[in-house]
């Protein structure tokens, strides 16, 4: 069943696939989200629980009511997250390319490379949720990866790209697998002998602090925030910390800010594609100021004036976006297939220290959980039957299409 939705989601180019006990499958195609099919009975998707879950994380879906994991489904790297619902278990499926993209790939600007010229400092990566912030930073990985000999360590909840070693040494860790926490693993990753650390998710302000202590002490680090603005998601890590500590973190962040990006995907009908529209932050005498005084309002001001030293405003971003005449469409790919460099061993035996001036360049496991687990649960006093049939959401019938169909329509608006 989760075979065949998976590919039925790759051929009408969604990005989520979002599948629910009773419901049809749902598909988001270009942001928006398609209802299609026959309702999908519980069973069907307890079957589907069991083939992909594996028998040592089978105990933490019981005790959480959910779990996030990785898997290669239909040839295709999906990310999963499942979860218990009032109708009993339910799936959130984003389809990811399996190997990490090119800048280029991702239509970003070429300024956005220079981001990570740097040889120690803290680089944001921003915006909301589906807004392509994984995708970027694993395209600046990847950029890293191809042109030094670097060792690089992530740190992610769950791994949505598997690097392959091209000049770089890239250690990848899944946190609640390879360690506990973010936490953990920075401290972990200081003892590692790391030129580069990438935090897949900054939230709680233990993990801010250790970032920020390494991006101190000679390391480039990438980190994720959930921000509209580089201006909110400074704001956002400050704000974290109790208030008799915030000065004290606005000095330390104002040190360690190198840059940032924040994101959001625009749709282009023309060419059938979403595409990134950013704002390029670089750190400065002003920003730093604004930083320590805790003017995040003033960073935006100074990303619309600060073209000459390599920022981008939205409104400029976006107006190059609409010169453009050509862009990459993305092409699905199933899995890695990069080998290794022939010299790649070679240069990963000495790692060149890394300049500021650098320039940029142009398998599942069957498992059998419990029954009580994967079916809805029985009927109580406070809580109604979660019965395939009975259901609380109105869906007008004629926003449900058979899947072909939907496919069908898809392919030839495109």
């Amino acid at each position: 069943m989760l075979m065949k939705l998976v590919a039925s989601a790759r051929r009408m180019g969604a990005s989520d696939l979002h599948v629910e006990a009773g419901m049809p499958a749902g598909f988001r195609v270009r942001g928006k989200l398609r209802m299609a099919g026959d309702p999908i009975p519980a069973a069907r998707i307890g079957e589907a629980v069991r083939e992909i879950v594996p028998s040592d994380r089978k105990a933490l879906l019981i005790e959480r009511r959910s779990l996030d994991l990785t898997r290669t489904i239909a040839g295709i790297a999906c990310r999963i997250n499942i979860l218990h619902t009032s109708r009993g278990l339910g799936l959130a499926v984003r389809l990811l390319a399996g190997v990490a993209p090119t800048l280029e790939q991702l239509n970003l600007h070429p300024d956005v490379a220079s981001l990570i010229d740097g040889a120690n400092g803290l680089v944001l990566i921003c915006g909301a949720t589906g807004s392509g912030k994984s995708s970027t930073l694993a395209a600046l990985i990847e950029l890293i990866n191809r042109r030094e000999a670097a060792h690089i360590i992530t740190l992610e909840q769950p791994i949505e790209y598997r690097f392959q070693p091209r000049r770089s040494l890239i250690r990848q860790r899944e946190v609640g697998q390879d360690t506990p926490s973010f936490a953990q693993g920075l401290y972990d990753s200081l003892r590692e002998d790391p030129d580069v650390i990438v935090v897949g998710e900054m939230r709680r302000p233990e993990t801010m602090q250790l970032t920020l202590d390494a991006a101190e002490t000679g390391h480039l680090v990438l980190a994720t925030v959930h921000a509209g603005t580089v201006g909110e998601a400074l704001q956002r890590i400050v704000g974290a910390f109790p208030a008799d500590a915030e000065r004290g973190v606005r000095a330390q962040l104002a040190n360690a800010f190198l840059g940032g990006l924040a994101q959001s995907l625009d749709y282009l009908p023309d060419h059938g594609i979403r595409v990134p529209i950013c704002e390029i932050a670089r750190s400065n005498h002003a920003i730093r100021n604004h930083i320590r005084e805790g003017a995040f309002h003033k960073v935006d001001q100074a990303v619309s004036i600060g073209a000459r030293e390599g920022m981008w405003s939205r409104e400029r971003y976006q107006a190059w976006v609409n010169e453009r005449l050509v862009f990459n469409e993305p092409t699905p790919v199933t899995e890695p297939t990069v080998a290794l460099e022939p010299d790649a061993t070679s240069d990963m035996q000495v790692a060149r220290p890394r300049a500021r001036d650098t320039k940029p360049i142009r398998a599942s496991s069957r498992v059998d959980l419990p029954l009580a687990e994967v079916q809805p649960r029985s009927a109580s006093p406070s809580r109604p039957s979660a019965s395939p049939v009975a259901t609380t959401i109105e869906i007008n019938e004629d926003d449900i299409a058979p899947i072909d169909d939907l496919i069908a329509q898809l392919e030839d608006r495109r």
